[in-house]
């Protein structure tokens, strides 16, 4: 008789409408265009923030809408798609506490590039382009962050074009494995355990390639001793391997 498997997830459930002023405070407090401020600024800055709760698989901002307002995530996750040629939805990003989205422009003609859609239950913190145009105004070094993170965001979809182009298969999808590890990844028994929803679906969006080839390449570094996997979670267990097939480049 086989033994099941036991998950070494630890499922927290958190209430998608409650976002206390402390926890938006420092949430704000935490954005790198914010961080220098003083907390009376960011005090003030809070009151200009609303706050919208969203259930799992809910539509935030459609790709393409009117870029009117910028999110930032203060509790749950949430993804980043885009909309491919083909119609698929191509995933970009899983957004943590602390991350935003939208727009950071100060042009009134912009669109969201991007579909964001909560994967989780949670918690957003939302201002319109006009109050934070006037925050830009009256504080002239958070528009000079924001001008640094744009130029920071241009480099890193520029890189991810490179990863796309001239990567192997197994080393976009070692990459992202190593991407997601620094960003979700918690020292567990099972090595270095990524606590999220990500199906292969997911992973082939992420990577470029299909479903059938994560799959495979998956399953591979399974069999290989380089991860582990179960329902909703990765976890990685030889990190320098998969860095040497990141850095492995297609003939």
């Amino acid at each position: 008789m086989s033994t099941r498997r036991k998950t070494p997830l630890h499922i927290e459930v958190t209430e998608s409408h409650q976002c206390s002023v402390d926890l938006r405070l420092r949430i704000l407090h935490g954005l790198p265009f914010f961080a220098d401020l003083p907390h009376a600024d960011v005090e003030q800055v809070n009151r200009l923030f609303h706050e919208y709760g969203y259930a799992p698989n809910e539509t935030i901002c459609f790709a393409g809408d009117s870029a009117e307002r910028l999110f930032v995530v203060a509790d749950g996750r949430v993804k980043l798609m885009r909309h491919s040629l083909s119609g698929k939805n191509v995933l970009l990003d899983m957004l943590t506490p602390g991350e935003f989205f939208g727009s950071l422009s100060a042009l009134k003609d912009d669109v969201y590039p991007d579909t964001a859609e909560a994967q989780t239950q949670s918690c957003v913190l939302s201002i319109g382009a006009s109050d934070f145009r006037r925050i830009l105004e009256k504080h002239p070094m958070v528009a000079l962050k924001v001008l640094e993170i744009t130029s920071a965001r241009l480099r890193e979809a520029q890189e991810r074009v490179r990863q796309l182009s001239a990567l192997t298969v197994e080393g976009r999808v070692a990459n992202v494995l190593l991407v997601l590890g620094r960003k979700f990844g918690k020292r567990s028994d099972v090595g270095l355990l990524i606590e999220s929803p990500l199906t292969r679906d997911d992973l082939a969006a992420m990577t470029g390639t299909t479903t059938e080839s994560a799959s495979r390449v998956m399953s591979q570094f399974q069999k290989d001793g380089l991860i582990q996997t179960g329902r909703k979670w990765v976890s990685i267990l030889a990190q320098e391997a998969l860095e040497r097939i990141a850095e492995a480049e297609a003939e």
